[in-house]
């Protein structure tokens, strides 16, 4: 069993939470942790709904290691405030926003101290990584993807699901959410078998939500489905993915359920500097928060490539 203590691990004194306000006055939660020696300095950036508190544990990994590490909570979530009047829905009626809110944090954090400066983001995260590297907004001097949400799974496919999500954006308000959550064992079930195997770092999400329910965000709208859906194709076309020098290491779960592992891969397959990893039927979406050998081999790979550019 995991010691539940070590996953909430809370970062040491010299650790501090603060805020950072994009140029249109958007208000972001900030985290840093600065490493007395560092060799140099990380961001990391979740996905889709992610606090920063999810990936206290992996932070802790990167401290230890002698990284200088930062992160934020995207807009419209965590402590970021919200985009939608239902604080609960995850919405977003472009991704642009969050794209352009990346290279503003980052031509500011770049700079603020000394070292390599690298990204890493999982899912959502590393999907706005890979655009606002393409539109030239962040220079790391290499970039870790986890789990990659270039496409999202869909009970009817790609095509079929564009065109679904179209129609209720069209139907309705684009910002309801594009399904219900119910409360019971089964559902919550469930969603724990999409992000992990690991019962402990699954419960550990609801310990930060409990402990303050404002970082809680519900289902997304059906106005993010529909962008996730056309920023994700538009994204596998882009001419520029040929062009691309920086270092990447990308890990693929192959039995994700939530987003698509194939368009992931094909994806990587336009990358000229890229070390992909797989993982099989050992590993849901969340592979930092797996269970500890899927974890410890995500690590691993995560430590030799950052070794290997320092």
């Amino acid at each position: 069993m995991i010691d539940p203590l070590t996953l909430r691990r809370e970062p040491a004194a010299d650790s501090r939470l603060s805020e950072w306000r994009a140029p249109d006055g958007w208000r972001h939660r900030r985290f840093d942790w600065p490493h007395p020696d560092p060799r140099g300095r990380i961001l990391v950036q979740g996905g889709r709904a992610d606090i920063i508190e999810k990936f206290y544990e992996t932070i802790a990994h990167l401290h230890d290691a002698g990284w200088s590490v930062t992160a934020f909570d995207w807009r419209g979530q965590g402590g970021s405030g919200r985009l939608a009047a239902d604080p609960h829905v995850g919405h977003a009626a472009s991704f642009d926003p969050w794209v352009a809110d990346l290279g503003d944090f980052w031509r500011g954090w770049r700079d603020e101290g000394p070292g390599p400066a690298m990204l890493l983001a999982h899912s959502m995260g590393a999907h706005l990584a890979l655009r606002a590297l393409l539109d030239g907004g962040i220079d790391p001097a290499a970039m870790v993807l986890v789990a990659p949400m270039i496409g999202i799974r869909s009970p009817v496919g790609t095509g079929a699901g564009t065109r679904v999500a179209r129609l209720m954006t069209r139907l309705g308000d684009p910002a309801r959410p594009a399904w219900k959550v119910r409360s019971d064992a089964k559902s919550a079930g469930h969603r724990q078998q999409l992000l992990t195997h690991s019962v402990e770092r699954y419960a550990d999400e609801a310990y930060w939500y409990d402990r303050d329910p404002s970082l809680r965000l519900g289902p997304p709208s059906w106005a993010w489905v529909l962008e996730a859906f056309v920023s994700g194709a538009r994204l596998e076309r882009d001419s520029r993915l040929g062009g691309v020098t920086t270092p990447i290491l990308m890990l693929v779960a192959e039995a994700d359920g939530l987003v698509d592992p194939a368009a992931a891969l094909r994806l990587a397959g336009k990358l000229p500097n890229v070390e992909l990893v797989r993982f099989g039927a050992e590993a849901a979406h969340e592979l930092l928060r797996e269970d500890d050998a899927v974890r410890t081999r995500a690590y691993a790979a995560i430590d030799a490539f950052l070794e290997a550019r320092t």
